[in-house]
């Protein structure tokens, strides 16, 4: 017998003939002899509409009202699910945020889990009750709802699993786990039967929409297993941890087998800013980046190329494609301090990435990349690295192109 949090998104849940399937896969794990929590998410869309209500009733909103607001569709989910659960014979409870409770901080809108009371969850689960747990939310300080920020639901079985001590954290959603590369890029991209949690938190962070990325961290510092799979399989044929389908999300001991790379990823979310002429001296990049921080924009890539006279440097770096026209008004406003002669910014770039733990014990794996995309006419521009990570930057035309060359390269394509 074993403890699992099973959590559904929205597309999951997304109207009563979905609530009733996902119903039948907690079902088949009771009838299987587990113990189970169900998190929730708010019905496919119905998020939007409610923060979409609340920009209606007044541009410049008490954000604690907010926040009672938008967390309404979990709890309509969760109480839907467990009468289905009843009807078929399975006892259930809903249990909201502030039942449980989930104490959070008091920043509503964007809370964070400071911890959660399990006892009596734990004796009605004991009992062979299912608890039906609205994921997003929680109580402050204050004893106000709050939420976690929007895909906070997977923040919150997380949070839920190590709480409970649970076995296994399963997310279910609408593909069937994490595969090698996107599938509607590269046709013969993989399903991964397991990946470590530092290869899935890079991956999340370079825009796979699987996991987020914060529920990935929480896993990781808790050590809860995860299982990524979907809602939309027959209940009755999904079978074990892996069995036929999902990826287990693990810790790096559990790997049998580490490949050197075991995923591409790439985001087209990217754009980049080139400061033309800057004086090379101590204190510019403070005088540059500082400002950026301040109006807290994220900088990723940077490269600096020094002139021959070596007075003065083009200075490139990338900023998130949202915050582009943000960070050339801050960085026009500093030009007299900067001392630049010209400020460009492009939207036309994206930044591409070969993930892997076996990184850490192979070389050449980058030689082997700039090899394979110069032979294919692709320019990088850009370059960064961390352990099991190297990306790119690369002309957006190249985007499809890049990616399923490493796939092959690197032995990913499926036989």
């Amino acid at each position: 017998m074993a403890l699992l949090v099973m959590k559904f998104g929205g597309t999951s849940v997304a109207d009563l003939d979905r609530i009733r399937i996902v119903a039948a896969h907690v079902k088949r794990e009771i009838d299987a002899g587990n113990q189970c929590a169900v998190v929730v998410s708010a019905m496919g869309g119905q998020t939007d509409q409610l923060v979409e209500l609340t920009k209606q009733a007044a541009p410049l909103h008490d954000a604690r009202e907010y926040d009672v607001v938008v967390s309404s569709g979990e709890q309509v989910t969760s109480g839907l699910l467990s009468i289905v659960l009843q009807s078929m014979g399975v006892p259930a409870r809903s249990w909201q945020g502030w039942q449980i409770p989930v104490k959070t901080s008091d920043a509503h809108g964007a809370a964070l889990i400071t911890g959660i009371e399990t006892q009596e969850l734990k004796n009605r689960l004991g009992r062979g009750e299912v608890a039906v747990v609205p994921g997003f939310q929680g109580i402050g300080p204050d004893n106000r709802i709050t939420t976690l920020g929007r895909g906070g639901s997977d923040t919150s079985a997380v949070a839920l699993a190590a709480a409970l001590g649970a076995d296994r954290c399963d997310i279910y959603t609408d593909v069937d786990g994490i595969y090698t590369a996107d599938p509607r890029v590269v046709p013969h991209a993989r399903r991964l039967d397991k990946i470590s949690y530092e290869e899935m938190l890079e991956t999340a962070s370079l825009g796979a929409k699987v996991l987020q990325t914060r529920s990935v961290q929480l896993a990781m510092l808790h050590q809860v297993r995860l299982l990524v799979r979907s809602s939309f399989d027959p209940p009755d044929q999904v079978r074990g941890e892996t069995g036929g389908a999902g990826t287990l999300v693990c810790d790096e001991d559990e790997l049998v087998e580490q490949q050197v790379v075991s995923g591409i990823a790439y985001t087209k979310d990217e754009a980049k800013v080139t400061l033309v002429r800057v004086e090379d001296k101590p204190g510019v990049a403070a005088r540059v980046f500082g400002p950026l921080a301040e109006a807290n924009i994220n900088v990723d890539m940077i490269v600096q190329n020094v002139s021959d006279d070596g007075r003065t440097t083009d200075l490139t770096f990338t900023v998130i494609a949202a915050d582009l026209n943000r960070a050339l008004e801050v960085l026009e406003k500093v030009k007299e301090d900067v001392g630049y002669r010209d400020l460009r910014g492009s939207t036309n770039v994206v930044k591409v990435s070969a993930i892997g733990v076996g990184m850490r014990s192979h070389a050449g794996v980058a030689a082997r990349m700039f090899k394979a995309l110069a032979d294919k006419g692709i320019n990088i521009e850009a370059i960064s690295t961390s352990e099991i990570k190297i990306s790119i930057l690369i002309d957006a035309a190249y985007a499809e192109l890049a990616v399923r060359t490493l796939h092959s390269l690197y032995g990913l394509d499926n036989a």
